[in-house]
């Protein structure tokens, strides 16, 4: 085995971590510019930590434990200690054909599981965490009015819909008309690309790569991971099930109101040669990365 194994490995997947499987939608908010503290290295209980000025952080919005376990972990007068979400892989067993080299043809394919995995259950924590609890008066959530498709089924998503939800956010005169961003479910998508004549072909040519259609003064993108409402219009908790009467949302938000963090990546392996149980190489990866709101604000869905 080289040297440099280690090292060259969990390299490599913190630069497929940040180039593949990405949500186009997070591209362009800067990370919080503050150091990342490690807490408890090798326990149980570590963490990766960040402080933030409490100027710039509204603590109410993180006590929302609806969203995941409770980030904030402590504050002083003047500043925020924010928790990352960690995320971990479960253990892959490697044979020792398949670890020989760091030439990436090798180290792509063993580990190309692990980062998706962790960048998909990170995608859908960060959409999950960025759409409001309920509708307030600084966070909209509207109900979509169209015909359902079929008897019975559920209201479809209309222009109209987009601008009461515009209308709404322009409510609020500290939220710029630059820089809203609208990222519509899967039902929601298709609904639109079925309503020609206001959207026309509009989202036709809308590919990876290529920019964002606007709408409604909205940059549209689309996700297929975005959190589940009640009927009633209440956000239900992250990994919760879906029961009868809950639906998708489309999440809105203005960039400059969300703030993420990307903590550190760990490698974690074991050689078959002191593995006598199996006699196969073992490799898992450990992960920490938070996106939230600032506070409760300029932030929106519908469902």
């Amino acid at each position: 085995m080289p040297a440099n194994f280690a090292e060259v490995w969990v390299n490599r997947v913190i630069q497929n971590l940040t180039t593949t499987d990405v949500a186009p939608w997070l591209d362009g908010i800067p990370e919080l510019d503050t150091t990342v503290a490690e807490m408890g290295s090798g326990e149980a209980s570590e963490m990766n930590v960040i402080h933030i000025p409490r100027t710039n952080f509204n603590p109410n919005v993180l006590l929302n434990n609806t969203a995941y376990p409770i980030a904030l972990q402590s504050y002083t007068d003047d500043e925020v200690v924010v928790a990352l979400d960690k995320y971990q892989t479960e253990v892959t067993t490697l044979s020792d054909d398949k670890i020989v080299g760091a030439s990436y043809n090798v180290i792509d394919p063993a580990t190309k599981g692990h980062v998706k995995a962790i960048n998909s259950k990170k995608f859908k924590k960060a959409i999950h965490a960025i759409a409001p609890a309920s509708d307030s008066l600084y966070t909209p959530v509207i109900v979509a009015t169209g015909d359902p498709l079929v008897a019975g089924g559920l209201p479809t998503l209309t222009y109209n819909d987009l601008v009461t939800l515009k209308d709404r956010l322009d409510a609020d005169d500290t939220i710029p008309v630059e820089g809203r961003r609208l990222v519509l479910c899967y039902r929601h998508w298709n609904d639109i690309l079925r309503d020609r004549k206001y959207f026309g072909d509009k989202l036709v040519n809308y590919n990876t790569g290529m920019p964002a259609p606007i709408i409604a003064g909205f940059e549209l993108y689309q996700y297929n991971g975005n959190p589940l409402f009640t009927s009633a219009g209440a956000k239900k908790a992250f990994g919760a099930v879906k029961a009868t009467g809950d639906r998708e949302a489309s999440v809105a938000y203005w960039v400059g109101a969300i703030a993420k963090k990307t903590g550190f990546t760990k490698q974690y392996f074991t050689p078959a040669a002191i593995n006598p149980r199996t006699q196969a190489n073992e490799l898992n990866y450990r992960h920490y990365f938070i996106a939230v709101p600032f506070q409760a604000r300029a932030v929106a869905a519908i469902y």
